[in-house]
């Protein structure tokens, strides 16, 4: 019988096996960092655009009442988004700014300034004079406050009416300044045209102590 001698070759050096990898570009998790960054400078770019295409145009930083004069101090520059028909409705930063400007209408705080809302000084408004008893009308009445006019027909049974609404005061003497025969003061109105059919019956009744002023709040 032969006998077979084997040979101990010792511990083999060779490397493992390397796993394979998929390339980078393959890599989920790369696209999406890749459109998460495009996006971002997509929304970035249009942030921009938007941007440049906002409009400077005036606001008003408190409330004002028709007839008061429109100060550079009354205004504020506010960035808007608008069409070229709508912008030319309102007064745009760029422009100058008109002078001696009174508002036609109520406007209020942080509303943009319409450019139909105002007029010249004398423009759009009658300024009506009445003499109004001292016990009227509210002794703290003031410039730019707005008012309704009322008229008393002299019946003592009879309610007095209103004739002129939601007028602003242009004009009143202080309550420690001298008063007027019989204890009357002298109040400026300011009338929007279309309201004037009633001037003529306020100013008659002023003459006879029958107008009295109110104000809300």
């Amino acid at each position: 019988m032969m006998t077979r001698v084997t040979k101990d070759l010792g511990t083999s050096d060779a490397p493992a096996a390397a796993r394979s990898v998929p390339p980078a570009w393959r890599d989920t998790r790369l696209w999406i960092g890749v459109a998460l960054v495009a996006a971002s400078i997509t929304l970035g770019a249009r942030v921009m655009a938007s941007a440049d295409d906002a409009t400077q145009v005036w606001a008003l930083r408190a409330d004002l009442q028709p007839g008061a004069t429109v100060q550079p101090d009354d205004l504020v520059a506010t960035a808007v988004r608008l069409d070229d028909t709508a912008a030319e409705r309102y007064l745009a930063v760029a422009d100058p700014l008109p002078h001696d400007l009174r508002l036609l209408r109520a406007v209020g705080a942080g509303e943009l300034l319409p450019a139909a809302a105002l007029g010249a000084a004398d423009e759009g408004v009658v300024s009506v004079p009445l003499s109004v008893p001292s016990g009227a009308m509210p002794p703290s009445l003031e410039p730019g406050a707005v008012v309704d006019v009322w008229v008393a027909s002299g019946d003592r049974g009879e309610a007095a009416v209103p004739v002129l609404d939601d007028v602003a005061v242009r004009e009143v003497p202080a309550v420690d300044e001298v008063l007027g025969a019989g204890g009357e003061r002298q109040v400026v109105v300011a009338v929007p045209v279309d309201a004037r059919d009633g001037v003529g019956r306020v100013l008659a009744a002023a003459r006879d102590g029958r107008v009295s002023i109110t104000r809300e709040g």
